[in-house]
């Protein structure tokens, strides 16, 4: 399953949610691959990988070096890592020429997804609305928007979700779910509980119930290469982060029943024709 954790707003909470994630799914047996797209590459020393110079996607999205030569073991046992360095901010311009930028990521994650060597790949994707995005969404099963518990990110999410909309009404991606919106940053302050009030009013069960709070530890753990999840595991913010993971799996174990009952209800080929 290819989920993108987007959000065309910075700082709400996005890379921390995407490495997070990877580590509580990694402790529940799964295999992960986060693919780092964002050129200031926060995901990638987060997971405690050293962004080097020509080591990321870009040579893949160009199609002119094979993914397999960048995937690295990261500090996360059962996580592995794609990750982004600075060039990649380029590579935007280079896509647009070529014409077949939506198509780009998914091209080059189709070996990976018929390999059956990862349960989930998870991508990390820039706080933008630019073509690394867009394809991102056109690639992805499933989005996650995490959402900073301010009414500015508000704005964000609906630009967001009108981009989700694009997509699949366009027919670059016509299946993309929205896996869900993660409030995150949380505060106990009336100001927040006005707009997770709000954003559960006008989303309903798309939100997640787990929301994750506002933490100076979730802040230190990139420094040490780590997950907060695996540097402060008893804290409130990495205890909310594996809340939001059993959430994530209950809600992906749903969409693959619902896919069954729906193959399964649907005529056989030969009724179709007739």
């Amino acid at each position: 399953m290819i989920v993108a954790i987007a959000n065309q707003k910075g700082g709400v909470g996005k890379t921390t949610t995407a490495v997070n994630l990877a580590a509580v799914l990694a402790s529940k047996r799964k295999t992960v691959l986060v693919v780092d797209l964002d050129p200031q590459a926060n995901a990638t020393s987060g997971l405690g990988v050293e962004p080097k110079e020509g080591v990321s996607l870009r040579g893949a999205l160009l199609a002119t070096e094979r993914l397999d030569d960048f995937i690295v073991g990261t500090a996360v046992d059962k996580v592995n890592l794609i990750p982004a360095e600075v060039d990649l901010a380029g590579v935007e311009i280079e896509l647009a020429r070529s014409g077949d930028h939506l198509d780009g990521l998914r091209r080059v994650l189709e070996p990976v997804e018929k390999s059956g060597v990862f349960d989930y790949v998870l991508v990390d994707c820039p706080p933008s609305l630019g073509i690394l995005l867009s394809s991102a969404l056109s690639a992805a099963d499933a989005v996650l928007v995490p959402m900073q518990c301010e009414y500015y990110a508000m704005e964000g999410l609906s630009v967001v979700m009108q981009l989700v909309s694009r997509i699949r009404r366009g027919g670059a991606n016509p299946n993309l779910a929205v896996d869900g919106i993660l409030m995150t940053m949380y505060s106990r302050t009336r100001l927040a509980d006005e707009v997770v009030a709000q954003v559960r009013g006008h989303y309903g069960p798309s939100v997640y119930k787990t929301v994750i709070p506002r933490s100076v530890r979730a802040g230190e753990a990139p420094s040490y290469g780590l997950p907060v999840v695996a540097y402060a595991p008893s804290t409130p913010v990495a205890q909310a982060y594996f809340e939001a993971g059993a959430e994530f799996l209950q809600r992906a174990k749903m969409r693959q029943s619902v896919s069954r009952m729906t193959d399964a209800a649907l005529p056989p080929v030969s009724s179709t024709i007739a």
